[in-house]
């Protein structure tokens, strides 16, 4: 039987590094999880390294909207958003502030800047020249999303801001002299920006550097239409290590995501989840059990935390 495909939860971060997030849950409430994976089997392991650049989360999404990467790091999500035509090259600028620290510089939440439209319309203005002399056009999406077109992305391999974020840049900066040199120009060009002057006169941190993203180019035009959830739930929690929030996230989606999947399995619908860790993602589907095997797993259920730490 195929999968529904609008019945895939993709769920990052189910599991973290080191050892406090699995304290944090032992003893959350995971009754759908649980009922939900015995009537599953796995279909899919992706198997990866922390340290590498492109999450597991991201390389689930990636196959389920038809998107092919070879190398690391070059999933073509900003072609994608961009509609681009196959093997231009694109990626994602985020604004962001660097946490200068006395030995490295720590990436924070892009979110927690509540940068707007029109400040992130100013700095777009003020960096495009800049980035134009490296062959790159800027175009505004969001506030913390801006789509960059050049020749230099189509095949720069870049981290995931869900690899960075709270964590020492050196290691995940992109190879790429000219991404380092507009690096070193950005930080200058905005050190004296009147629009972070503005921003320090409110108590708001200052927009102080950008973040490559989502680079590559499409191989052919993609055509395929993603039918999968994805949830959020857990990424704030894990970025701050705030392991009460992450435990209550856990409850919650039991309570809702979870269970509406449960409830469509109940009804003989196939559906699928896929859960993501910082190395490993397993993607389970539902199986057509015998009624030998639905008594047996009622008896003796295997906690649904076993197959997390797996991740």
């Amino acid at each position: 039987m195929s999968a529904d495909p609008t019945s895939h939860l993709i769920v990052p971060f189910a599991s973290c590094s080191g050892g406090d997030w699995l304290q944090a849950i032992s003893s959350t409430d995971l009754t759908n999880l649980g009922k939900l994976l015995r009537g599953m089997k796995l279909v899919k392991t992706d198997t990866g390294q922390a340290e590498s650049l492109s999450p597991p989360h991201e390389r689930v999404l990636a196959e389920a909207c038809g998107l092919t990467a070879s190398t690391d790091g070059l999933i073509p999500w900003a072609a994608l958003e961009a509609k681009a035509k196959p093997n231009e090259g694109w990626a994602f600028i985020t604004p962001c502030h660097w946490a200068m620290g006395r030995e490295h510089a720590t990436l924070t939440d892009p979110a927690t800047l509540a940068l707007n439209e029109p400040e992130a319309r100013t700095l777009l203005g003020a960096m495009q020249p800049y980035f134009a002399t490296e062959g790159i056009t800027l175009h505004y999406l969001q506030p913390t999303r801006w789509l960059a077109r050049g020749d230099v992305f189509a095949a720069l391999p870049t981290a995931s801001p869900d690899r960075v974020l709270g964590r020492n840049v050196d290691r995940w900066l992109p190879a790429s002299r000219q991404i380092k040199l507009l690096q070193n120009e950005m930080q200058m060009l905005l050190y004296t920006h009147p629009i972070n002057d503005e921003r320090a006169a409110i108590g708001q941190r200052s927009v102080n550097s950008f973040w490559v993203s989502g680079s590559g180019a499409l191989k052919e035009t993609n055509t395929a239409t993603p039918h999968v959830n994805i949830t959020r739930a857990f990424a704030q929690a894990a970025f701050t290590n705030d392991w009460a929030a992450y435990a209550q996230a856990w409850t919650q989606l039991d309570a809702n995501d979870i269970a509406q999947l449960l409830a469509q399995q109940n009804t003989g619908k196939t559906v699928r989840i896929s859960l993501c860790g910082e190395s490993n993602a397993m993607t389970l589907e539902t199986a057509q059990h015998s009624v030998l095997t639905k008594i047996k797993n009622a008896i003796s259920p295997q906690p649904a935390i076993n197959l997390l730490k797996q991740l």
